[in-house]
């Protein structure tokens, strides 16, 4: 099985802490589907027939798309593809796009999974963080859109230096009491080259706080256990239907393929990645080139690939897996390497597989840096 990815590169205006690849300019979004359009026909062949699982209309803001742009893109890949009759099929989406009569529309196309950008139910918050949408349209947009769709899953950010874990706490019941399913929850993070970047150096906005986003993670751990809802990925809560397919294939080593400006494509031996520009994607792509870079992994490369996803997961890192792909030497330097995470209880080794306790989640993306073979 694999997933396919769609990048749409236009956003009404930038949010301060992001650094996706993408434009305020829509004016080319014509051209710019149709070369996405053109690069799906080209690439069709490097699944080689493998069924689509799972496909992901990602951002930037696909709820910029129109139902015409969906159709036309999914005319496309019926055409060159083999899709699973089951596949998830999500879209993600912003609060102020979702007006009535467009999730109607949304209902009626492929479309089957809802990915909605909340970040936040307060007013303060969405204006600190410069989204486009209100705190009414947040709520809004939720209650019209259950009535279409039965798999929602809304993304909230924690870690702000100007919430308390009460505005935290309040967030997760708003969500909660909606009936949400899925939760996909974010410590705000500065990334370079963007607003909040800036506005930290110049003194605008206070520095972030890691032992208040570790407060908020706490909090987050323990009011969605109490919900029912499963912590399957370090960021990622849910009840076992509503998992994310597409995200999941990631974290399990599957093939998938990205298209679109900035797209990154994986197959087990190499991976590739699109220009980020998209006049340039739209130019190759009109000269029937592909606008991409690739690298081979190197063992390591892979191994430290598995790590990475895989211990963010609850399933964990296989140790016989490892040995099975990767050889003794690699399974032997990993259980060297995880011993001073095993001994302060941040990993843990259960019938065979490396394991983050609750304690390690938080501080996930740190151990794998240190479990990583260079």
């Amino acid at each position: 099985m694999a997933g396919l990815y769609l990048h749409i590169p236009f956003c009404k205006q930038a949010c301060h802490y992001c650094n996706f690849h993408f434009s305020t300019n829509q004016k080319h979004k014509k051209d710019l589907i149709e070369a996405l359009c053109e690069e799906l026909q080209l690439r069709a062949k490097e699944l080689k027939s493998v069924p689509l699982e799972s496909i992901y209309f990602g951002g930037g803001t696909p709820s910029l798309l129109s139902v015409e742009n969906l159709n036309t893109i999914f005319q496309t890949i019926d055409a060159y593809y083999n899709v699973k009759p089951d596949a998830e099929m999500t879209l993600e989406a912003n609060p102020d796009d979702l007006t009535a009569a467009y999730i109607k529309m949304l209902s009626e196309t492929k479309i089957n999974r809802l990915s909605i950008g909340i970040q936040s139910f307060f007013e303060e918050d969405l204006q600190e963080m410069n989204r486009a949408h209100n705190a009414k349209e947040a709520i809004e947009c939720l209650k019209i859109a259950q009535r279409y769709f039965d798999n929602i899953s809304i993304d909230l950010m924690y870690g702000m230096p100007q919430m308390s874990a009460e505005r935290w706490r309040e967030n997760l019941k708003i969500a909660l009491d909606l009936d949400i399913k899925h939760l996909s929850c974010y410590a705000l993070t500065v990334e370079p080259k963007t607003a909040l970047e800036h506005f930290i150096k110049t003194a605008k906005h206070p520095p972030m706080d890691d032992a208040l986003a570790a407060a908020h993670f706490q909090v987050l751990i323990e009011d969605t256990n109490k919900a029912g809802l499963i912590h399957y990925e370090v960021c990622s809560f849910g009840t076992p239907e509503t998992f994310s397919k597409h995200n999941t294939s990631y974290w399990l080593g599957k093939p998938y393929l990205g298209v679109g400006p900035s797209a990154h494509s994986f197959d087990g031996e190499k991976r590739s990645w699109n220009v980020s520009n998209n006049s340039t994607y739209i130019k190759t792509l009109e000269q029937d080139q592909l606008p991409l870079t690739v690298e081979f992994l190197t063992p390591e490369n892979r191994f430290n690939e598995y790590l990475m996803t895989g211990l963010r997961t609850m399933w964990g890192v296989s140790l016989s897996k490892i040995e099975e792909k990767f050889g003794m030497e690699f399974k032997n330097q990993l259980l060297k390497n995880a011993q001073k995470h095993l001994n302060s209880k941040t990993l843990v080794l259960e019938n065979d597989v490396l394991k983050t306790t609750i304690k390690g989640k938080f501080l996930c993306d740190g151990i794998v840096s240190d479990l990583f073979i260079l």
